[in-house]
């Protein structure tokens, strides 16, 4: 089982040591244990962009959301410091529920006030450019509309390191740009930003670059 822990003061702002998973396939008594993670290394400093990559099915995703906490580990150790956003793949939008009503949802859930919320999801709607469609329920979004909105929610709270799973995907070239954009603001402001993908263009953008195979970290 991973083990979360406030990091130590002055080490990094997000630091992964060790972790192990392993998935069992198949039916007794022919089921298998198939290894995902074999002792996977990360660290993101203060003021820093790392973009993890891997081919698809090398255990990124689930490296992402043994981070987060949506998943268990079988071992090793997850140090953090400060609030963690979070930007799934998939989207968590409710159907029925407008832009403004699923920043309200989620900024209450961060215990953020109303005048926070408000001031917050303003700078996004403008940062990111989705400002027309903010009572817009998410039924009605174009794929792209809903990624904003995805990344949006991740963003709302003001998070120290921000974690994104492939957060490109549906972005066309102008949100692509606003994207970076924001992500050198945040690096500028010592925030910390972590994207996970299965390609990387653009590696001057990045701090560091590390590569999962065959669920081991290394350096790329």
């Amino acid at each position: 089982m991973t083990e979360f822990m406030p990091a130590r003061q002055g080490a990094a702002r997000l630091e992964a040591v060790g972790v192990t998973k392993s998935y069992r396939r198949g039916v007794w008594p022919r089921n298998r244990v198939l290894p995902v993670l074999r002792g996977a290394d990360l660290t993101v400093e203060p003021g820093e962009i790392v973009g993890l990559v891997g081919e698809n099915g090398s255990g990124k995703s689930t490296l992402m959301k043994i981070l987060v906490g949506a998943l268990a580990a079988d071992s090793g150790e997850v140090r953090f410091t400060g609030r963690v956003g979070y930007c799934p793949q998939e989207p968590v939008l409710y159907d029925r529920l407008t832009c403004d009503e699923h920043l309200e949802l989620f900024g209450v859930a961060n215990g953020m006030t109303a005048e926070g919320i408000t001031e917050s999801a303003d700078a996004l709607y403008a940062t990111l450019g989705f400002v027309n469609w903010r009572s817009t329920r998410a039924e009605e979004l174009s794929g792209g509309t809903g990624a904003k909105l995805n990344l949006a929610i991740a963003l709302l709270a003001d998070p120290e390191i921000l974690l994104l799973d492939e957060p490109y995907a549906g972005f066309d070239w102008d949100t692509y740009q606003r994207f970076w954009r924001l992500a050198a603001d945040r690096r500028a402001a010592g925030r910390s930003v972590l994207v996970i993908s299965h390609f990387v263009t653009d590696r001057e953008r990045f701090d560091r670059i590390v590569e999962l195979r065959e669920g081991r970290t290394s350096r790329s």
